[in-house]
């Protein structure tokens, strides 16, 4: 992996897979924090990064359930956090947020903001934005 620094992109959802690997081969870390409102594609890219990585199961978002874990045809495990309906970092505390941190697994994490103080310093932070003409820009640092 890429040592930090911070890169932009403007891209269309054409474009998914390419972006996808884009984040795969310049993330700094497997932690990584989706930040963006509501709609701007967080799920959408998430799927596509794990599709990437070679998840075949079909993949949602854990929206209820909170982490949803995936397995790639080479074993690895891929965790996908959705926290937009947590009501505070306990729950997150609770479910063990911490030790899925630290196995060394791909974690991706939609809403980091609602467990801001449980997050780790070591991670990567994509911003994704849609602009006027429905195009997406991702800022990956």
């Amino acid at each position: 992996m890429n040592t930090f620094s911070y890169m932009k992109k403007n891209y269309e959802l054409t474009d998914l897979s390419q972006i996808a690997n884009w984040v795969i081969e310049n993330a700094t870390s497997h932690i990584i924090l989706f930040y963006g409102a509501m709609g701007s594609g967080k799920t959408t890219l998430i799927k596509e990064i794990s599709k990437q990585l070679g998840v075949q199961d079909v993949t949602s978002s854990p929206t209820f359930s909170l982490v949803n874990e995936y397995q790639s045809e080479n074993s690895d495990l891929l965790y996908h956090f959705d926290f937009y309906r947590i009501n505070d970092e306990e729950e997150a505390y609770d479910m063990g947020i911490e030790e899925y941190f630290d196995n060394d697994a791909w974690c991706f994490v939609e809403w980091p903001e609602k467990v801001q103080n449980l997050l780790p310093l070591e991670s990567s932070v994509i911003k994704l934005t849609i602009n006027p003409d429905n195009t997406r820009t991702i800022e990956l640092n």
